[in-house]
């Protein structure tokens, strides 16, 4: 790599020089701008990690909710096909979890140390959330299949559980990342 000012990159090696007031327009920025900002930070973590669960319990739900209810007749009923029949087993699994989850968030009580607590929230968090896209790129060719013969109610309610458990794949996607943020930032000593 060339520089074309045969400068060295600005560094920072140490706290204090971290900590250090520089002039800018005028204005004096310091140390206490990096930690409000860092405080915003942890803040929004705190605040969206509850959310993305919630989202994921809404859609988790729907998904349950709709498929138990496409039943239409013979040969249209969701529990005639094992990739439907998977959807709603995970569906329930995903629902449960993050019920549960969600509970424990909101409650503010401990039923683990903070440690293992976080080890658990980003663990299951990955689980729940590959079972819930495996659930659905199951039941996808599935649902092409019917949708190539004929469109109708029962085809139009499975793939609409099918985006609800994409949806819900998401929302614990981005809960598992701030899982993964919060025990990053764990100290483990």
């Amino acid at each position: 790599m060339t520089n074309p000012d045969n400068r060295k990159p600005d560094e920072v090696t140490d706290v204090e020089a971290a900590a250090e007031t520089t002039e800018t327009n005028g204005t004096t920025q310091s140390s206490f701008s990096a930690i409000t900002q860092t405080w915003k930070r942890e803040d929004l973590i705190k605040k969206a990690s509850p959310i993305m669960r919630g989202l994921c319990l809404l859609f988790s739900l729907l998904t349950f909710i709709i498929m138990v209810s496409n039943k239409h007749g013979y040969g249209r009923n969701f529990d005639d096909y094992e990739e439907y029949r998977y959807v709603l087993a995970i569906a329930i699994i995903s629902t449960l979890y993050t019920a549960c989850q969600t509970f424990v968030h909101l409650s503010k009580r401990e039923f683990f140390d903070r440690r293992t607590s976080l080890l658990v929230d980003f663990s299951c968090d990955q689980i729940v959330a590959y079972l819930l896209i495996s659930a659905a790129s199951s039941a996808i060719p599935l649902t092409n299949r019917f949708r190539e013969g004929q469109d109708n109610i029962f085809t139009d309610s499975a793939a609409s559980a099918i985006s609800m458990a994409i949806f819900a794949f998401v929302s614990l996607a981005l809960s598992a990342l701030f899982s993964g943020y919060k025990l990053s930032t764990q100290s483990f000593i």
